[in-house]
């Protein structure tokens, strides 16, 4: 791909003998062997994220040896939300919770223009971030969430009323979550403003945005592609846990 200015914007891809993998095919799992290690939890062909961070799993390939390596770390509790290319068999032993689309969707050029009304969030918003989030409800978003990467706001004299951060960080990608108006400021450019500045910074750090989508949510998918992000492909993210 091209930008408009003529930058070109590149897929990154981990290449093994005989074979080129698009490490956004399974995203998790390339942020947590990878730049997110440090966060890891797992062994051999699975990893977690600690559920006050992500409520995310990967595996490498679905065998059952992969599978037994999710279920040995995998939090009491919790179930294995698992980004994966495609609808996969269920391993024995195992019972799925659910299953549901997401679109992936990545930056086709860098933003034009900018606006002033954003700011960096700092460790002393946390209570704020998270009552906003509990007003937008944009997905999830736990007390060390913001480990992951910067989080920028919009505030309407001392109340944060919109904001948007970074989440999963591959190689050459970071992906954009988070991404919430408050009911009552919605309308007022703030989402793209927040979308955009995540953008150019990704851009000038020499990465690639990308965020996720559900299909049913058109009005959020024809922001996206108003700012310049084009569908990818479409993944399945399986809820699996063990019987």
């Amino acid at each position: 791909m091209e930008s408009d200015s003529g930058q070109s914007i590149l897929l990154a891809h981990v290449t093994s003998p005989g074979m080129t993998i698009n490490v956004l095919d399974n995203p998790v799992w390339h942020a947590l062997a990878g730049l997110h290690r440090h966060h890891a939890i797992g062994r051999g062909a699975a990893r977690h994220y600690p559920r006050d961070i992500a409520p995310f799993s990967a595996i490498l390939e679905p065998t059952e040896q992969a599978y037994a390596d999710l279920a040995a770390d995998l939090p009491l509790g919790t179930e294995a939300r698992l980004f994966r290319r495609e609808e996969e068999p269920l391993p024995p032993g195992w019972e799925e919770v659910g299953r549901f689309p997401m679109l992936q969707m990545v930056a086709t050029r860098i933003p034009d223009r900018e606006d002033g009304v954003v700011s960096t969030l700092l460790s002393a918003d946390g209570v704020a971030m998270r009552d906003l989030v509990a007003e937008a409800q944009p997905g999830p978003f736990g007390e060390r969430t913001p480990l992951l990467g910067r989080y920028l706001g919009v505030r309407d004299g001392s109340r944060l009323v919109a904001m948007a951060g970074e989440r999963l960080r591959l190689p050459g990608h970071v992906e954009l979550s988070a991404i919430c108006v408050h009911p009552e400021a919605r309308g007022r450019g703030y989402a793209a403003a927040l979308v955009r500045r995540l953008m150019r910074l990704a851009f000038d750090n020499g990465e690639v945005p990308f965020l996720h989508v559900r299909p049913d949510n058109k009005p959020a998918i024809d922001l996206y592609r108003h700012l310049g992000f084009e569908v990818r492909r479409k993944l399945v993210v399986l809820w699996r846990r063990p019987e």
